[in-house]
């Protein structure tokens, strides 16, 4: 069985380290941080795409991929873990709401909303309840103005949207994926070591990466570059030019336990530079405003190395801005407030996608996801898995060209 690299240790190299594993290849996985699953990973709201949210790519292609990742998630990490994906602690369905300065009025919201839908329940035929248990079978439903303006200020909300659509907590999974990983033989996990380039060694990849202790080379039967920010970089080491002008933005999230008598809530804001709220059925609640949690974005191949976690007086300024422009949206998270924030946690991560410009620009090719997947070079493998909700299924599809089923 080859011997196999895989660079890079967030969701993507992971799944990619499962999937071989799981196929009989010898795994290497080296990530430069302290653990795996540390940054971007867990920098986020978890939400499990199934493509509703990119009103902004009428094609449908973005849904068709992110349907086919959603599908696939909960029955990838049930068949890894070994458990039951509706075990895992996910959000309530997330609220489409239609922002009253949306690029899209609710009238094209509704009709991308439920052409998405029927695009659902054809590919979820045969396997209706494999995106956690939840019944992909039942009908959008718009909510009457009288449920809207209970629940949104009714100036702000011009309409809203019941959808199946779920997250799931990201720091559980990260958990549960560390503990898995590190029970397992095939898998060899070297921490602190950076990946610097890949080169051909005469029919096997070499990899050259810095520990603590000095320079170390390596060759392997095969590579694969699962890396996030350092993803392009190191392409270029191997002569992949990215295809297209990219971004890399950085953005932040706030964490914090609700009061438990309150029931959790989701909503997400559509579509331009908004913002989502996220309640999980652990107790957590996420939010995010794109305004205020937006931090940074470089058209560099490799953005600069960002902590991942607020320190102060940054910390309390995206608490404040975010939380005070949420509640206004939705009034009900006030009776959620918590009385001392000390306990809510500000982390950041970066988002690298394909695109000239923000996503306050309506034609900006962040409104879509599609041009994502394995590209292959030989025997080096790069994945952009694009949305965490790829990962997995990226992951599948990266293992059967390096070891193909029989």
């Amino acid at each position: 069985m080859p011997k196999v690299a895989v660079l890079g240790g967030g969701l993507q190299g992971c799944c990619v380290a499962l999937a071989l594993a799981e196929r009989g290849a010898n795994v290497v996985l080296i990530d430069r941080n302290e653990r795996l699953l540390s940054r971007a990973a867990i920098a986020n709201e978890g939400k499990i795409h199934i493509g509703y949210m990119y009103v902004g790519d009428p094609t449908l292609a973005t849904a068709r991929m992110m349907i086919e990742g959603a599908l696939a998630f909960g029955p990838f990490f049930g068949r890894h873990l070994a458990c039951d994906p509706q075990s895992m602690s996910h959000s309530d369905p997330a609220v489409y709401a239609v922002h009253r300065d949306s690029q899209h009025d609710t009238a094209e919201v509704s009709g991308y909303l439920r052409a998405v839908h029927a695009l659902l329940g054809e590919a979820a035929t045969g396997r209706e309840h494999s995106y956690f248990g939840i019944d992909l079978r039942q009908a959008l439903r718009e909510w009457s103005a009288a449920e809207r303006e209970a629940a949104f200020d009714g100036e702000l909300v011009l309409g809203a949207f019941s959808s199946p659509e779920t997250a799931i907590d990201p720091v559980e999974l990260a958990d549960r994926l560390r503990a898995l990983i590190a029970a397992m033989p095939a898998i060899e996990v070297r921490l602190e070591e950076t990946v610097v380039s890949v080169a051909d060694d005469g029919g096997r990849v070499m990899v050259a990466s810095l520990r603590a202790d000095g320079p170390v080379r390596e060759a392997y039967d095969q590579v694969v570059n699962a890396l996030w920010d350092g993803r392009l970089a190191i392409d270029a080491s191997w002569g992949v030019s990215p295809r297209r002008p990219h971004l890399h933005r950085f953005k932040y999230g706030v964490t914090y336990r609700r009061p438990a008598a309150e029931k959790p809530f989701s909503a997400t804001f559509v579509s331009g530079p908004f913002g989502e709220v996220v309640g999980y059925r652990d107790g957590i609640t996420y939010l995010t405003w794109y305004p205020e949690c937006m931090r940074g974005m470089w058209r560099d191949i490799a953005p600069p190395d960002i902590p991942t976690y607020a320190e102060e007086p940054l910390r309390s300024a995206i608490i404040e801005g975010t939380f005070g422009a949420l509640k206004d949206i939705v009034p009900g998270l006030a009776a959620t407030e918590p009385r001392d924030w000390s306990g809510a946690t500000v982390r950041g991560g970066i988002i690298v996608a394909w695109g000239e410009t923000d996503i306050d620009d309506p034609t900006s090719e962040l409104h879509s996801r599609f041009a994502i997947g394995v590209r292959s070079h030989g025997r080096y493998h790069s994945v952009d898995p694009g949305k965490l909700t790829m990962a997995p299924y990226f992951a599948d599809a990266c293992a059967e060209r390096i070891v193909p089923r029989p």
